[in-house]
């Protein structure tokens, strides 16, 4: 106990009864008892608390790294829906343009078929000419 052997024991045993005389003696030895039973309680429940704290460390670990997969999985599964948001819009467009070709044709042929009748001004007959000259001029 605390490195002391019997022979240190006695010393401190005679030490003692010498100071405390021997009435003291036993309600002193039961003093010294419940003190090393109580420091030896303390120690105890310091090193149960101290288990139990790094317990509670590697459980707080492990929910930290599920929690990260879990994260990291709904990425995956956030980027994969988005892929799919993206490639119906391609779809809408797609069949928008095919379906605005096909009313591009519808109107031209519409267009077509009706006579369209067109005056022209002399101002406007004048104009292309005009250009062609202001064009010339430039060059």
């Amino acid at each position: 106990m605390f490195g002391m052997d019997l022979g240190e024991l006695l010393v401190i045993a005679i030490i003692a009864v010498l100071f405390l005389g021997p009435d003291k003696l036993p309600g002193a030895m039961v003093e010294i008892a419940k003190f090393f039973k109580n420091t030896k309680n303390v120690i105890n429940s310091v090193k149960d608390s101290f288990e139990e704290e790094l317990n509670v460390k590697s459980m707080k670990d492990e929910a930290l790294a599920y929690k990260q997969e879990l994260l990291t999985a709904t990425d995956k599964v956030k980027s994969a829906t988005d892929i799919k948001q993206m490639a119906a819009k391609l779809t809408t467009l797609e069949d928008d343009f095919f379906m605005g070709d096909d009313l591009n044709k519808a109107q031209n042929k519409v267009a077509s078929n009706t006579p369209q009748e067109v005056t022209l001004k002399k101002s406007d007959a004048l104009q292309p000419t005009n250009k062609v000259e202001e064009d010339k001029k430039n060059v």
